[in-house]
């Protein structure tokens, strides 16, 4: 476990379009959603916002201040500003202590693998897991023994991992998280693909006529500057 991630904001009264200006002036709004309650609108520096964002990402409470008042938070979605990828809005999910909360962890393999000194090709099918705990529990990262991986066929599953106490994997226990091929077969499959498109593409493009497409402006919850839904960085 990480140690206490706290962040303090603000409240603020400026909504819509207007929060351009907030941006301008060094601020990320927010939004605190609080079990059906009224949201509350929050803003702070930019600098203390996006410290936190990348500490906690999605996986990891956060003790929030707002005025006298005080929230256990998880980030439940953050907007960017497309063009140079700037945070620039977040909604967090206020929860209880001794409640329990899904989250996606992320998964990391141990760095000795067998399969690898002997040249062969691990590929991995699955970078996070979704499990359920009490907050205080989240652990930020599971890390899988990377040692069955020897030789060709060999795979790794949901069902090998271990987590910590207090910690329930939802994800389906024979989803595949690495498997080891023979590199040969894989550039094989690859070649093979890639034929199949070329065979395909001069029919595609007969009698085609390409299009640009202008790209609408999209707004986030705000009504702000253009927006995209982003993950949180791999914790």
């Amino acid at each position: 476990m990480a140690e206490d991630i706290s962040l303090k904001l603000e409240e603020r009264t400026v909504l819509g379009k207007q929060v351009r200006q907030l941006r301008r002036d060094g601020f990320i709004p927010a939004v605190i959603h609080d079990h059906g309650k009224p949201s509350v609108h929050v803003m702070g520096k930019f600098p203390e916002v996006y410290k936190v964002y990348r500490q906690a990402g999605r996986h990891h409470a956060i003790k929030l201040s707002v005025g006298d008042k005080t929230y256990t938070a998880l980030i439940k979605t953050t907007a960017f500003e497309p063009r140079k990828h700037v945070l620039s809005h977040i909604v967090f999910g206020a929860v209880e202590a001794n409640e329990k909360v899904t989250a996606e962890i992320p998964i990391r393999l141990t760095d000795d693998i067998p399969a690898e000194r002997a040249s062969l090709l691990v590929i991995r099918h699955l970078e996070a897991v979704e499990v359920e705990a009490l907050p205080k529990d989240l652990p930020d990262e599971i890390v899988v023994d990377a040692a069955p991986l020897v030789e060709v066929g060999d795979k790794l599953s949901v069902s090998d991992i271990v987590v910590p106490s207090g910690v329930v994997i939802i994800t389906e226990p024979e989803h595949a998280i690495a498997t080891v091929y023979e590199p040969s077969a894989v550039q094989a499959a690859n070649d093979a693909l890639a034929g199949e498109a070329e065979d395909v593409l001069p029919e595609a493009e007969e009698g085609a006529e390409v299009e640009a497409a202008e790209a609408g402006e999209a707004t986030d919850a705000e009504g702000g500057v253009d927006s995209t839904e982003a993950g949180a960085d791999k914790k």
